[in-house]
């Protein structure tokens, strides 16, 4: 076993301890305030951290093993399983992160119609179509046989070798997975993020986080592509290094999209107090209620009294 397999052997190890942690923390998050399950970018994050979580305790645990037993980790089947979900959960939080882009676009440009624009209803429906085009893709690469252990990346995945009869039907696959959703994500969210920072700029919203999440496109850039028309071989180095970043997409996700968030931290802080018996249910819970109620009370007079520019944005 190489330094560079137990470098990145422990560094998979840490990405799935920081991801189990973060995700489950958003999940309680959203499982104990009430006022983030109302929101419509709830939705969102709730796949996404499904995504996650999945991610964490399926394939990335199998290339912790791949990565020390230099090999074939589980049986053929447990492979295919593994491939099929890789594909699925890729492609579904890449999905997500573009309709969270849009959610946020339209919540920092158009504020005060936010909520005629963006309904419960319009997520339901774009979580729906990012469940289709997951199934869809990954099923028929589970079905063409195309998943597999992929030495590369040392882990479950789309696999070159595995597809060498049908070549050219799996480089058009390819390019359709990422046309359609990697380069899809990424104009997205480019375009978006382009239009949120114009505003932001002038009016100082959340320009930390907004940063963080257009630093994430950097991370999503699937080097899968480059695999497929690279003229000669690739170092497994350097493909366990790019899963090892994809992973990270797991353990960032929270924190960018949630607990960096005010309504998160205040519900993670006031968790925090009840565990250590700060305060059961005294005067800080009664703080965090008489809280979530004002945010409430304001965001019903806001929709029910809008002011005349309501296209506009806020100044500062």
């Amino acid at each position: 076993m190489h330094a560079a397999d137990v470098v990145a052997s422990v560094l998979v190890l840490g990405i799935i301890v920081v991801s189990l942690l973060s995700n489950v923390m958003v999940l309680i998050c959203f499982l104990y305030n009430p006022e983030i399950r109302k929101q419509v970018p709830g939705l969102f994050i709730l796949n996404l951290t499904f995504c996650n979580l999945l991610l964490s305790v399926s394939n990335m645990p199998l290339t912790v093993v791949g990565l020390i037993t230099t090999g074939h980790p589980g049986g053929s089947g447990i492979c295919q399983i593994v491939g099929f979900l890789d594909t699925f959960l890729t492609t579904n939080s890449m999905l997500s992160m573009a309709a969270l882009s849009i959610d946020r676009w339209v919540a920092v440009v158009f504020p005060l119609s936010y909520h005629s624009r963006i309904r419960h209803r319009d997520a339901v429906i774009a979580l729906g179509y990012t469940w289709i085009h997951s199934l869809c893709f990954s099923t028929v690469a589970t079905f063409r046989s195309w998943v597999g252990y992929n030495h590369l990346y040392a882990s479950c995945t789309l696999c070159n070798v595995k597809a060498k009869g049908a070549g050219t039907q799996f480089i058009i696959f390819s390019v359709a997975l990422h046309s359609l959703t990697f380069l899809l994500t990424f104009i997205v969210m480019c375009v978006t993020y382009l239009k949120v920072l114009k505003v932001a700029r002038f009016h100082c919203k959340r320009i930390d986080v907004i940063t963080m999440q257009t630093l994430l496109l950097l991370v999503d850039i699937h080097p899968r592509i480059v695999e497929l028309f690279s003229p000669g071989p690739i170092s497994p180095h350097w493909g366990v290094f790019s899963k090892c970043l994809a992973y990270s997409k797991a353990a960032s996700d929270p924190f960018v999209y949630s607990l960096l968030r005010h309504q998160y931290r205040k519900t993670c802080s006031f968790l925090a107090n009840k565990v250590l018996n700060r305060s059961p249910l005294n005067s800080s819970s009664l703080r965090m209620e008489s809280s979530i109620r004002s945010d409430t009370n304001c965001n019903t007079t806001n929709s029910i009294h809008p002011p005349s520019n309501a296209n506009k944005p806020l100044s500062q």
